[in-house]
């Protein structure tokens, strides 16, 4: 069983097909310019941070504060529940390891917005469904149905559905 990251987690929320398309090595995001400036957002913002932090080869995180605060960094606010559950789940990995993580915070330069994301013990237990559920996705045969939603068009996968 593969191990799950922080971006399968993000796009169980966004597509459940992207996230198959992602976890059987489909990747179609390396030239994708929405995600090339993604990755240029994040390089110029908070430079004095130590940033992209890998631990156990399942999540990178952006940065951190003090062992204590998970930083993200996002773009905009579109998948706003996304990004909530894939710094939950960066919470939830590192509170396993025995850090002692107080919360998450989503950062959106461009927007100049900061938003606080916590970890209860319910979002806990329905962090549990989700990964059970991202488990069943990856393991599917074939990719789970299109959404044909508004974000289809700007997606990097968007060929492999549509065309």
């Amino acid at each position: 069983m593969k191990k799950i990251t922080g971006v399968m987690v993000y796009y169980y929320f966004v597509c459940k097909r992207k996230l198959w398309y992602f976890s059987n090595d489909l990747n179609m995001e390396f030239n994708s310019e929405l995600v090339g400036m993604g990755k240029l957002i994040d390089e110029i913002s908070y430079n004095r941070e130590k940033k992209n932090i890998l631990i156990d080869e399942s999540i990178n995180v952006d940065f951190l504060k003090d062992w204590k605060v998970i930083h993200e960094v996002k773009k905009s606010r579109k998948i706003d529940e996304a990004a909530k559950w894939q710094l939950k789940y960066y919470i939830w990995v590192l509170r396993n390891k025995g850090v002692d993580i107080e919360k998450g915070i989503l950062d959106y330069p461009l927007l100049r917005k900061r938003e606080e994301i916590f970890l209860d013990k319910k979002e806990q237990e329905e962090l549990q469904l989700i990964l059970s559920d991202v488990e069943k996705i990856i393991s599917l045969q074939l990719p789970p149905n299109k959404i044909n939603k508004g974000i289809c068009k700007k997606c990097a996968y968007y060929e492999l559905c549509y065309i």
